[in-house]
């Protein structure tokens, strides 16, 4: 691969550059956004008491309670059920502390409210008809979603989001399920982008699985790029959760990554372990230096999508995210140099 050059403040000029906001006036659109806080109803619960604290937050939060209880913690969430309250009291210890320190860390969310009534306007500009979903907060365990889509709600769990410092992350149970080079991504400054990834998943759900190498490539790109345009003003480094020397790394060898696809690879392999080398999570990518980032397929899918989106600038966003992969690849013509 070809040699990373360039100084500090080029690479700065450069992705300052390549994240300028270039998305449409959408200062006019109207847009309600407020954080409710699950979590604070929850751990506010005695202890001693439990049934009635459920009650409670149920009556709090009755179109999330349901969610929280039966698919994050496993439990009917009846108070009068023994398993729900041995459960829920086993989590009011555990994560008592740390739901505390994550209260600290989250007591002001207007900034983060406000990013997300930016993207939300974005979103309503392009899909005027789509209704955007309240954003809930909560505090589970561990292994649970940072970002998911309930019936109603985008549930968004701060656990994931206490800062890639943490000590909790650090421990060698939660390392052997978010190695660093995912953790170091558990950071408050990635939630904009993960609810706006869950809402892309909303309106265009995922059609790549069964699909062979190249086609899920292409299909995962269209994320990022419609990511692009519902988050112009964004990072890179947010939307695809790369770092910015991976980023650059990519950019100056463009070319020769292709290239090693073209070379090296069947792009009609469905083989799973082919699949998750190069659209997998994974600190590299095996069979390239270490300098290349994981999950590299969907950033040449992601270049793709946007040489073909380019080249028919006059059609529609929807059009482009509904249109076949094997088309766009065909008609992109994508041959980097």
């Amino acid at each position: 691969m070809k040699k990373v050059t360039g100084g500090l403040l080029i690479i700065i000029a450069l992705f300052a550059c390549n994240n300028k906001s270039s998305g449409p006036d959408v200062s006019g659109i109207k847009v309600n956004i407020k954080l409710e806080r699950f979590e604070k109803s929850f751990f506010a619960i005695d202890s001693n008491n439990i049934g009635p604290g459920l009650t409670k937050t149920h009556g709090e939060f009755p179109d999330f309670y349901g969610d929280f209880m039966q698919n994050i913690l496993g439990v009917s969430g009846n108070p009068a059920d023994t398993t729900t309250l041995s459960v829920t009291k086993n989590i009011l210890h555990s994560y008592a502390s740390f739901a505390s320190d994550l209260e600290k860390k989250f007591s002001n969310t207007t900034p983060l409210e406000n990013d997300l009534k930016s993207d939300f306007q974005y979103v309503k500009f392009y899909f005027p008809d789509y209704k955007i979903p309240v954003l809930v907060t909560y505090v589970g365990p561990l292994d649970a979603p940072g970002v998911a889509l309930t019936r109603n709600r985008i549930a968004i769990g701060l656990q994931q989001f206490a800062g890639k410092d943490f000590p909790g992350y650090q421990v060698k149970e939660v390392q052997e399920m978010y190695p660093a080079y995912i953790s170091r991504r558990f950071d408050a400054v990635y939630i904009p982008a993960n609810v706006v990834k869950a809402v892309a998943d909303d309106l265009f759900p995922d059609k790549s699985a069964g699909k062979p190498l190249i086609e899920q490539m292409i299909e995962k790109g269209k994320q990022w790029w419609l990511l692009d345009k519902l988050m112009p003003g964004t990072a890179d480094s947010l939307k695809t959760g790369y770092t910015q020397k991976q980023l650059k790394w990519c950019a100056e060898n463009e070319g020769l990554i292709w290239n090693y696809f073209v070379t090296n690879e069947n792009f009609e392999s469905i083989e799973p372990d082919v699949l998750q080398n190069y659209i997998g999570e994974s600190p590299t990518t095996q069979g390239m230096p270490q300098s290349s980032p994981g999950n590299i397929g969907q950033w040449v899918g992601w270049q793709i999508v946007k040489k073909y989106a380019a080249d028919n600038s006059s059609m529609k966003l929807s059009e482009i995210m509904n249109t076949l992969p094997r088309k766009i690849l065909i008609e992109a013509k994508y041959k980097p140099k």
